[in-house]
C-alpha cells in the first residue's frame, strides 16, 4: 500500500533533484523515497533521537488517556 504526498521543495533544490534522478535513471519520487529512508535509518542509530522519541511517545499517550477518559 502506498500513501500519496505533497513536497514543496525550493525550486534549486527541485533541480537538483531531477538532475541527480535523471542520471541515476530514477524518478524524482524514488529518489525521496531513498533519502527518506536513509534519513530514517539514520534517526534510528542516534541516542538523541531516541530519547526524544519516547519523550514525545509518553506526551502522547498521556494526551490520549486523558481524552479518553
Amino acid at each position: 500500500m502506498t500513501k500519496q504526498t505533497t513536497l514543496r521543495l525550493p525550486d534549486d533544490l527541485a533541480d537538483q533533484a531531477e538532475v541527480v534522478a535523471a542520471v541515476r535513471n530514477i524518478s524524482v519520487n524514488q529518489l525521496a523515497i531513498e533519502a527518506l529512508q536513509a534519513e530514517i535509518s539514520r534517526m534510528k542509530d542516534d541516542d538523541q533521537f531516541i530519547v526524544d522519541l519516547k519523550l514525545h511517545s509518553k506526551k502522547h499517550k498521556n494526551l490520549l488517556d486523558r481524552l479518553a477518559r
